[in-house]
């Protein structure tokens, strides 16, 4: 058989050449751009990603509020100042450091109301204890100051704050208290006493230095602390009221 003859077939018929498939070259789409392709053809996909989108910007949201407050509330504490006129029918002072107590009983001795209730004493404590620490020039007498031993928390202050402010008739009360613990235990008393006026009585603490907080990790972590308690008290207090 001839070279020419190599092409026929066996009956004789030219041979046809066969089409040879050919792989199309490969285009390389942006990973951005895919992920925009498969989530149009996928309505599922694209409704998961509009919801993550819209968790992240509530979250995101929340967070940025969360911080403006928290910041207002350290300012807030950072600047306030000790009242002008402080004057009121008794004075409380709730317990947690010496300052705050010596600062009532001073208070006390000045004149600014008639009688000083120490809430949350300790069992152990005596009134000549007290004495002794607050340095007073006067015995802390049954008479003039009563001691409350029960409260265990700032809503226990409270309750028994308001039990001996209605047993003695006052219509206002001096708040003695730390100027970072002053908002919630404000907060405290005015749910606890809604008719009885507040005047607070920010004490502040010579080795807490709250013109500089935004500084002190101390004093930061402390503010924190405090704001989520203060957070928490106000929510329980709204809760309870429309119960």
């Amino acid at each position: 058989m001839t070279q020419a003859n190599s092409a026929l077939g066996a009956d004789g018929n030219e041979g046809t050449t066969l089409p040879v498939s050919r792989r199309e070259p490969e285009v390389h789409m942006p990973a951005r751009e895919r992920a925009a392709k498969n989530s149009s053809d996928d309505p599922g996909k694209k409704k998961r990603f509009g919801l993550r989108t819209l968790a992240v910007a509530v979250l995101t949201a929340f967070v940025a509020g969360s911080l403006l407050q928290f910041a207002q509330f350290a300012h807030h504490v950072a600047t306030t100042e000790v009242p002008a006129s402080a004057q009121a029918d008794a004075i409380v002072v709730l317990t947690g450091g010496q300052e705050r107590v010596s600062e009532a009983v001073r208070l006390l001795e000045e004149g600014r109301g008639e009688r000083l209730l120490i809430s949350g004493v300790h069992p152990g404590t005596t009134r000549k204890q007290l004495a002794a620490v607050t340095e007073s020039a006067k015995p802390l007498e049954a008479g003039s100051v009563e001691l409350d031993r029960e409260a265990l928390n700032t809503a226990e202050n409270a309750t028994e704050t308001a039990n001996w402010v209605r047993k003695n008739g006052f219509d206002s009360l001096l708040v003695v208290t730390s100027a970072y613990h002053l908002p919630r235990a404000t907060a405290e008393l005015s749910g606890a006493l809604p008719d009885v006026q507040l005047i607070g009585y920010p004490v502040f603490a010579k080795d807490l230095q709250l013109d500089a907080w935004h500084t002190k990790p101390a004093t930061i972590r402390l503010l924190i602390r405090e704001y989520v308690k203060y957070t928490v008290a106000r929510l329980r207090i709204a809760v309870r009221g429309m119960s």
